[in-house]
């Protein structure tokens, strides 16, 4: 009971958080023009969660969740970045498995990166690719010997990070919460 009030006590903060920041940012993305185009919102939804992350954060780890629920409660989609930080050893290599996966679907490469996020505490360099053998084995995808032998999924990883540069993002978790209107496309980070 008191481990659900405690979950439920930081599902709330983080609402909180995220509802005090909305409104502050939205004046201000209104005085400084329009927002990045590549944190607007998916086609078809007026507001999303983008989030940048690395797959060796013990913050993002706990973090995930928490966007997930925001997103299923509140029908809100969610826009992941692969944004490994150079000091975690085995991050960049998750991040190139998961866009492996990404290539066979955006739900399977998301559910690979919840899936390392929630054997984040047994994952090592030594081990890593053990666990992209089991989940690709798990759901009946060919896991090649070398993953990205043309640097493509590295590309997009450098893209992503790229991104996370030029709005300012310099560690983990960072999510932003972005919208639509004819007005201005508000956007915050936490």
């Amino acid at each position: 009971m008191i481990k659900n009030i405690l979950k439920n006590r930081s599902a709330l903060l983080f609402f909180l958080v995220v509802a005090s920041f909305v409104s502050v940012v939205a004046q201000r993305s209104l005085a400084q023009g329009p927002v990045n185009p590549a944190l607007r919102p998916p086609k078809g939804a007026t507001v999303a969660i983008v989030v940048f992350e690395d797959l060796q954060c013990p913050d993002c780890r706990r973090a995930s969740p928490l966007v997930e629920e925001a997103s299923r409660t509140y029908k809100i989609p969610v826009v992941r970045h692969d944004f490994p930080l150079p000091f975690h050893t085995w991050s960049y290599d998750a991040a190139i498995f998961a866009r492996y996966f990404d290539t066979h679907s955006k739900a399977l490469g998301n559910e690979f990166r919840d899936y390392i996020f929630s054997n984040q505490l047994e994952v090592t360099p030594q081990n890593l690719r053990g666990f992209a053998e089991k989940f690709a084995s798990e759901h009946k995808v060919e896991l090649p010997f070398v993953v990205d032998p043309e640097g493509k999924l590295a590309a997009l990883i450098t893209a992503d990070k790229e991104l996370g540069k030029a709005i300012q993002i310099n560690h983990t978790p960072r999510s932003t919460w972005s919208a639509t209107s004819a007005a201005a496309s508000p956007s915050w980070k936490l």
